[in-house]
């Protein structure tokens, strides 16, 4: 469990008016308790981290250069709704460098009782298996004041493979194969018996 940065500002907040006003004990109970009720009450709120269900699925191969898709399905067997940011951790060569954050979070808003799918998707610059990381979760209550925070291990292996770089040449290539295997018509100028096609 953690305090937000609205908490944070709010009490910042609160405490002008205590300084200016009355700086005694008072004063601070007077800003702070409804805010520590407040905190309390969005807590309570939250949906629990614990209890959800995590999942994964998509491309277990890839191509170094290419892209990869993994899907994580979140679900929220709770009676509240859940209101979260994920970061869905992979090791630093799953992505260019620079574009790990951006890749890596998710915002994600689950209602009770239902499941959501995200994808992440991957960019590796290295060859080899790459195994997702732990997947933190961070509950946070209806007024952003308080949030709960939890980690699940759910495995997951994407194979990096070498780049296919002559991926260019295949239809040229395999259109030669089938001329030669007879399988395309080709026309020839000056071969055949039709009229138009005699020299």
């Amino acid at each position: 469990m953690a305090l937000t940065g609205r908490a944070a500002l709010l009490a910042a907040l609160g405490s002008v008016p205590v300084g200016l006003l009355d700086a005694g004990w008072t004063g601070v109970l007077a800003v702070n308790a409804p805010l520590a009720v407040a905190c309390a009450c969005d807590y309570a709120l939250a949906a629990p981290v614990r209890r959800l269900g995590l999942s994964r699925s998509g491309d277990t191969s890839v191509r170094l250069g290419d892209t990869a898709d993994v899907t994580l399905t979140v679900t929220n067997p709770s009676g509240r709704p859940l209101r979260a940011r994920i970061r869905d951790a992979w090791p630093p060569s799953s992505w260019q460098p620079g574009t790990e954050t951006d890749a890596s979070r998710h915002r994600l808003t689950v209602p009770a009782g239902e499941r959501r799918r995200l994808t992440t998707r991957l960019r590796p610059t290295r060859r080899g298996d790459r195994r997702a990381d732990r997947v933190t979760v961070r509950s946070y209550g209806p007024l952003g004041l308080f949030s709960r925070q939890g980690t699940h291990q759910v495995p997951w292996t994407v194979r990096v493979l070498p780049p296919f770089t002559s991926r260019k040449h295949l239809p040229s290539r395999l259109a030669r194969l089938r001329e030669l295997d007879g399988r395309t018509s080709v026309l020839t100028r000056g071969e055949g018996t039709e009229f138009d096609s005699l020299r």
